[in-house]
């Protein structure tokens, strides 16, 4: 069974919150000393992602 695919659009500002709440989630899991692998898997396919520039149109 494949797995699902998901699209997230952000823009820059976005992106970068994205990757400093998955950061500061991830310290604060270290700080209660608990497993932080989902949130290295999350923060490495953040980083890894593709990127793709649109245009947006208004209407």
């Amino acid at each position: 069974m494949r797995k699902k695919k998901y699209h997230i659009y952000l823009d820059e500002g976005e992106y970068r919150q994205v990757i400093e709440s998955v950061i500061d989630l991830r310290n604060h899991l270290i700080e209660q000393e608990k497993y932080t692998d989902l949130a290295d898997e999350v923060l490495d396919k953040l980083l890894n992602a593709k990127i793709k520039k649109m245009k947006i149109k208004y209407v």
